[in-house]
């Protein structure tokens, strides 16, 4: 038993499934990540600035190297930039998101589940990038040993989607039951055959050849390009390359579609949640059927792009309630967009976390007493 927090777990994972840079611009709640990662990285940089951080990123990367920063918000509007060049040169990186209460720079010392649909549009033309969430310390742990494995396999930048509690409030905790992590190893190119840099296989992902390569000419590019990394534009060759970048993620996300459900034979009424809500809406259903309530529980953890086993889990319930710490309700917009559906609800909130007795007052239960 340990007293810790998200951000050590998330740093230990990263650097032993094979991170082995850290860049980093201190920003609060981001903070002990910074801290740790100077202790625990083979290297670790100090940034100026969070653009200057995603560009020494990509050199990194397409040298070989597997980096990883953490940021908020502010941090995260000044990398979406250089976010698309990494994610069109298919440079594996991961980044650390701590949601903090927004607008602008809004409260960086309260928490909030705000940054969802920012993410689902950071890649102009609306390409989607791998997003995992935990939900706990357990998850913490798997889910990044998860993104190192999917930003390496399928070569891509991955967003690790966590919260100011998560990241920085202490817990007891018992270390002993986490996994052991293995280095997660990059697939190589096959020797002998003509390398075309962005000329991908069956699974939609281009061989990975580092800049610098003794043998082979390697080409990376940010512009719309064919296989050999020169710019293109409208030709048959390049807009194929293009529309990879969706398939390659698309058709492989049973591999990274991660939940947690909690199904209750005959319960008709489903509660979803992500994050750090999802401790409240644990409890809520503990005591709900503890009522002698049928409810079911769905913990979403690849929130982009978000999987069709998912889908097909909420296609199960009439009557759905998502719980999420912002007022639109941003997940249940992924999910149904404008859309007004009669026997969906939701439990939204900012400036403090969602309670279960708020969780419960949706679903005709009987609140916690308070007082």
């Amino acid at each position: 038993m340990q007293l810790i927090d998200g951000s050590k777990i998330i740093t230990e994972a990263c650097v032993r499934a094979g991170a082995d840079v850290y860049v980093g611009y201190p920003i609060t709640p981001s903070n002990w990540f910074y801290a740790y990662a100077q202790k625990r990285f083979p290297l670790f940089l100090a940034a100026p600035d969070e653009i200057s951080t995603l560009q020494w990123m990509s050199g990194f990367s397409a040298a070989g190297r597997m980096p990883v920063t953490a940021t908020s918000f502010p941090g995260l509007a000044l990398m979406v930039e250089s976010l698309n060049m990494a994610y069109m040169m298919e440079l594996p990186m991961l980044i650390v998101v701590t949601q903090r209460l927004g607008p602008s720079t809004g409260s960086a010392t309260t928490g909030a589940q705000g940054d969802l649909l920012l993410l689902r549009g950071a890649i102009s033309g609306g390409y989607p990038v791998p997003v995992f969430c935990p939900s706990g310390f357990e998850d913490c742990w798997n889910l990044a040993y998860e993104g190192i494995k999917t930003a390496i396999r399928y070569r891509t930048p991955v967003i690790l989607l966590t919260s100011k509690e998560m990241v920085m409030t202490h817990r007891s905790f018992d270390l002993s039951g986490l996994p052991e992590i293995e280095k997660v190893e990059r697939p190589k190119a096959e020797p002998g055959r003509p390398y075309q840099p962005y000329r991908a296989g069956e699974d939609g992902v281009p061989p990975f050849v580092p800049l610098g390569d003794d043998v082979r000419q390697v080409r990376l590019n940010a512009s719309t390009h064919g296989n050999l990394g020169l710019i293109q534009k409208e030709s048959p060759e390049a807009m194929a390359n293009t529309r990879r970048l969706q398939e390659k993620l698309e058709q492989n996300i049973p591999a990274f579609t991660f939940y947690g459900l909690d199904e209750e034979t005959g319960a008709e009424e489903l509660i979803i949640s992500y994050g750090i809500s999802a401790d409240a809406a644990r409890d809520a259903v503990a005591a709900l059927r503890s009522q002698g309530k049928k409810v079911s529980l769905l913990i979403v953890k690849t929130l982009l792009p978000f999987p069709p086993a998912i889908l097909d889990i909420l296609e199960r319930y009439e009557k759905q309630v998502f719980v999420e710490e912002n007022l639109p309700g941003l997940l249940r917009e992924l999910v149904y967009g404008q859309a007004r559906r009669k026997n969906t609800r939701s439990v939204n909130k900012i400036g403090s976390m969602i309670t279960p007795s708020e969780i419960i007052n949706q679903t005709g239960g009987e609140a916690f007493p308070t007082g």
